[in-house]
């Protein structure tokens, strides 16, 4: 019997059997959880990848970033670079919103001048995080902090300004290339007997592993639109660092609170549920669900 994963990968090498072209695709945040993944599938079906990040290319610096793209000539450009840390981000907002609004407009003109496809990476937090409901792509924007306005700013920007835009929102990120809640909760499960985790903030964990093998489906079609990409499932913090502990043989207890127990500077949404109707309809494969992406990560963690 197949995993869920081995699934997935043979639905995508078919895909790419069928459209395999000779392509050049520059990823943005080379550096960071997702990027690092998207270079490794697209260097595993050959499409050529050239990786950027600080120091190499300021994306806020418009000269830059357009030289840069008419050198290179690329097919696809898929920007994972950003400004994340979503608690700073309100008290450095000019800066959050120099990487994440100014840096996606440059790089979407850039993309448009150059006849470019462009991946846009966005989140969550664009929405308002009430309710119980799904979100839809087109669902109304109202976000609750900062980060979540300066990615919908960078939406915006984007979609703007690239004819060939995909937008793709995404949650609770975790990867082997970077800091993630993951490795937080296992790191202090090796000093605490107890962890006190939000039980009221629902969604979807995200497995950068699996979204870059679609992120590399989609750059290769013309399927431009709005998509909402997590693994399957939904979940709440606490739930999810329970199964933490669990499939990696942790005894730390999980004690689930509130969020008005567990003071943050950025307000987080409650509800981060989304519609992934997107995906189905475009011919794209869902994610596989969260529990499975996070055994085969925390598989790849033992051994290193």
């Amino acid at each position: 019997m197949l995993c869920e994963r081995e699934k997935y990968d043979k639905i995508s090498e078919e895909s790419n059997r069928k459209t395999g072209d000779d392509m050049k695709i520059i990823v943005s945040g080379a550096k960071g959880q997702l990027g690092y993944d998207v270079i490794k599938r697209l260097e595993a079906l050959g499409i050529q990848a050239v990786g950027v990040d600080l120091p190499e290319l300021d994306i806020t610096d418009a000269d830059a970033v357009g030289a840069f793209v008419s050198r290179e000539k690329p097919d696809g450009f898929i920007h994972c670079a950003a400004y994340t840390a979503v608690d700073a981000a309100e008290t450095e907002k000019e800066l959050c919103s120099s990487v994440n609004e100014k840096g996606t407009l440059n790089v979407a003109r850039a993309c448009q001048k150059n006849a470019c496809k462009l991946i846009y990476i966005s989140t969550d937090y664009v929405f308002s995080g009430e309710g119980e409901e799904e979100f839809e792509t087109d669902s109304p924007k109202a976000p609750c902090n900062h980060y979540g306005a300066s990615k919908l700013a960078g939406e915006i920007a984007a979609s703007e300004n690239c004819d060939k835009c995909f937008i793709v929102r995404i949650s609770w990120v975790f990867g082997v290339n970077g800091k993630n809640f993951v490795r937080t909760m296992l790191r202090l499960s090796e000093t605490k007997d107890e962890l006190t985790v939000v039980c009221d903030q629902v969604g979807s964990p995200t497995y950068t592993e699996d979204l870059a093998v679609l992120l590399c489906d989609m750059i290769k079609t013309e399927k431009y639109g709005v998509y909402h990409a997590t693994n399957e499932g939904l979940c709440t913090w606490a739930e999810f660092a329970a199964e933490i502990m669990r499939l990696a043989g942790r005894k730390t207890k999980i004690i689930p609170v509130a969020s008005s127990e567990y003071k943050t500077v950025a307000v987080r949404p409650l509800n981060s549920r989304m519609s992934k109707k997107s995906l189905d309809e475009n011919g794209f494969s869902r994610l596989p669900a969260w529990q499975d992406a996070l055994e085969r990560y925390l598989g790849i963690l033992n051994e290193c």
